[in-house]
């Protein structure tokens, strides 16, 4: 590791912490996933062939006529007034010519690639529950393991499955969304034996905001592959180049501090004791406990995480799964322009993430906020700031910079669920955080089934801005209930029914509990 450096409380920690290594490969390991997830958002602009499907359907042409070209910088610059005076929707710009070249070989319909978008989430629903408990009672190291592999071999196998029939490419999509289904319950009992609860809002927001930095990355270099390499590149050297993390998570990582052989002793006396004080004594060795399903289903601030995860991920798969799609149809960017428009505002969110989980942390170190205030405050961040910015875009009509500007504030304040509804399971109940993760994110899934096909059904038959009207304000009705719910039951504090007797099984200690 690193050398040793003295901290507060005569304690001594090194300058690469163990759990530091496992927050940090853990979000590398959900940008692979989420990276991989999203690929196809972009690379799908590169796949189909307009030309073929205008032909067959005359409203696809209006939605995929040839983008303009333009230039981001000259349109920054203009005034907004100037844009006040444009039509609802913005036209193609008068020098814009013939870009046949970015048509596919497919010619699949605004069905077929809806299903294909959200294919990936049939796999991933079903995969979560038995996911999360399989990490609890087992490995969780083993769990996200696999995810990834499972994920990478997939991708790779992509092009030839496409090729061969969309049906096959579709099952691709399910055994990856199988595989990504049971990433974040692995992660959540990881999290759970490894940080510290004074640490938990930063170890949790580095994790997670992986998500949004695979975004980024995976989202900037989709759309230079495909301009450069063809659309078949896309997915060899993105699967291709994952496999470094699976060497990495394999020989540095441990299910618990215990097993890790790559901590110093200090570490692991500090997490173990922080997490005992917390709630009990803790011994990896003990009884994984059943889990009481009756309690968590009928608990108030489950089921507000419950709620929130739900409606929040309508939003969030929104933007993550068609803003590429909105700023091709309705602001006219071409593919390279909407790769990085697209993936700018996650660099944003992945940014202000760290900062608030942070801020949050150290106001409830210093006992400033308590965990519960904490949570909804970045919940509530997280759900009233893209609110208010999807009202704005409903109705500003074409103008492009102010759009650009309120997309990218909306996905940035997203990331305030990370430290918010994302991280509080593990304060209710950590001996069941994989489970009550899988429930809730099995939940917040069927979002990410209905949001491809709900857009495509609608932006098919009226590409204009009316149709995303409606997609906006369906998701400002779901933050709508996501406030009060969570607002009124959301809660920071550790379930009575997280506590497990063991004396009722035959052991002397209880589990741990926090």
């Amino acid at each position: 590791m690193a050398d040793r450096v003295p901290t507060r409380g005569g304690r001594c920690t090194k300058i690469i912490a163990a759990r530091y290594v496992l927050a940090v490969l853990g979000s590398v390991g959900m940008a692979v996933i989420y990276g991989l997830k999203v690929n196809l958002s972009v690379a799908m602009v590169s796949m189909v062939n307009n030309s073929a499907i205008a032909e067959l359907n005359p409203h696809h042409q209006m939605i995929n006529s040839t983008p303009a070209i333009i230039n981001v910088t000259a349109k920054v610059s203009e005034s907004i007034v100037a844009e006040a005076s444009s039509q609802d929707d913005c036209q193609d710009s008068p020098s814009t010519t013939s870009t046949s070249s970015e048509d596919g070989p497919f010619a699949w319909s605004g069905t077929v690639q809806g299903a294909l978008k959200s294919s990936y989430f049939w796999g991933y629903i079903v995969a979560q529950i038995p996911g999360g408990r399989i990490a609890e009672l087992f490995s969780a190291k083993w769990v996200m393991f696999f995810s990834v592999a499972i994920n990478v071999v997939c991708t790779i196998l992509s092009p030839v499955a496409a090729k061969c029939h969309y049906g096959v490419f579709l099952l691709m999509r399910i055994a990856e969304g199988i595989g990504g289904g049971v990433t974040f319950p692995a992660m959540h009992v990881m999290l759970a034996n490894w940080a510290p609860p004074t640490e938990r809002s930063v170890m949790s927001s580095i994790v997670y905001a992986g998500t949004a930095l695979g975004t980024v990355i995976f989202t900037l270099v989709t759309g230079v592959i495909a301009s450069g390499l063809g659309w078949e590149a896309i997915f060899y050297i993105e699967g291709a180049s994952a496999t470094i993390w699976l060497l990495l998570w394999f020989f540095l990582i441990a299910d618990t501090p215990e097993k890790q052989t790559l901590i110093s002793k200090e570490e692991r006396e500090f997490i173990v004791s922080s997490l005992n004080a917390a709630g009990g004594g803790h011994s990896s060795e003990n009884k994984k406990p059943p889990v009481p399903w009756k309690a968590v289903m009928t608990s108030p601030a489950f089921l507000a995480i419950l709620v929130a995860h739900t409606c929040s991920n309508w939003g969030w798969y929104m933007v993550l799964i068609e803003l590429p799609n909105y700023m091709k149809s309705v602001l006219k960017f071409k593919i390279a322009e909407n790769a990085v428009l697209s993936a700018v505002p996650f660099l944003t969110m992945w940014l202000f993430s760290m900062i608030l989980s942070k801020t949050l942390d150290t106001l409830r170190a210093k006992k400033i906020i308590s965990t519960t205030v904490a949570r909804k405050i970045a919940t509530l961040i997280a759900c009233v700031v893209p609110m208010i910015c999807f009202i704005a875009l409903s109705y500003i009509g074409c103008m492009r910079t102010l759009a650009i500007v309120l997309m990218t504030l909306a996905v940035t304040s997203v990331g305030g669920m990370f430290s918010g509804f994302l991280s509080n399971h593990i304060d209710i109940a950590p001996n069941f955080a994989g489970t009550l993760m899988a429930i809730t994110n099995s939940c917040a899934t069927i979002p990410g089934i209905i949001v491809p096909i709900f857009v495509g059904k609608l932006t098919e038959a009226d590409p204009s801005i009316g149709s995303w009207r409606i997609v906006f304000w369906v998701t400002i009705v779901l933050y709508i209930i996501e406030i009060i719910a969570y607002g009124i039951f959301g809660s920071g504090e550790e379930q009575k029914w997280n506590k497990y007797d063991s004396t009722a099984a035959g052991e002397s200690q209880p589990l741990r509990a926090k």
